[in-house]
């Protein structure tokens, strides 16, 4: 049986202000790709000329500036190759309505019908998934890097592809992890085979009983634990 390939694109854009129903467009995009939830290495990446200026609050977040898109493409130029990337796709990304939102809008520019970016891929929001695992509490990347371990201290600045591959470690620990991003199936298998079952002829294993003192700070520890909770610790339910 031939086995289906799971293609995921992890995607980041970055922007010439936060609302393109105020003109603004998109000047990055970065995008990786996992496959059956591994990352490939490969990616798509370009800069984009927007033919405005950018806002100076987005200058500050990304480090993009006007001067250095005068010689690059315009979107038209390279939407071609970036729905090549993408079409068939899972699209994974952190606040998808705005990445969707300016796409579309980038769209709908164009002379050509292209329709919308759900008519070539399917979208999964990894921060509205972060925000039902994690309820009440701060899931923007940086949060979301620090409660999963992940190391994200060269991120100066946003960048389009930066961020992608930062979002790939995310989505991968937050959606059930992976025991190694590089690791072959081939490998995976003869380590699992390696576990080898314990003989039931070991010797017994040493009790180790705690003292009297540890007993009482354990019970102390017990104590202070239910007060803090008034009184309603399942334990002293009896």
């Amino acid at each position: 049986m031939c086995k289906i390939n799971h293609r995921q694109i992890v995607l980041d854009t970055e922007t010439t202000g936060l609302d393109y129903k105020e003109g603004h467009k998109i000047i990055e995009i970065g995008c990786v790709e996992l496959i059956n939830r591994r990352l490939t290495g490969n990616h798509f990446h370009v800069y984009i000329n927007p033919e405005r200026s950018i806002d100076k609050g987005a200058v500050d977040i990304h480090g993009i500036t006007t001067d250095f898109l005068n010689d690059k493409h315009i979107f038209a130029d390279i939407v071609d190759d970036f729905i090549a990337f993408t079409r068939d796709t899972e699209l994974i990304i952190h606040n998808a309505p705005f990445d969707i939102g300016f796409l579309n809008h980038e769209y709908n520019l164009l002379e050509c019908n292209l329709g919308q970016v759900e008519n070539y891929s399917s979208v999964f929001d990894s921060l509205a998934y972060a925000r039902k695992k994690h309820p009440g509490q701060r899931n923007n990347l940086n949060a979301l890097c620090k409660r999963y371990g992940i190391d994200n201290s060269h991120r100066n600045l946003h960048g389009a592809l930066l961020d992608s591959e930062i979002l790939a470690d995310v989505y991968l620990l937050m959606t059930g992890g992976q025991s190694s991003l590089l690791e072959s199936q081939q490998s995976t298998t003869s380590h699992t085979q390696s576990i080898q079952p314990i003989s039931s002829n070991r010797p017994s294993l040493k009790v180790i009983h705690c003292s009297e003192i540890e007993q009482k700070k354990h019970l102390q520890r017990l104590n202070s634990i239910n007060k803090s909770c008034n009184n309603q610790c399942l334990w002293t339910n009896n």
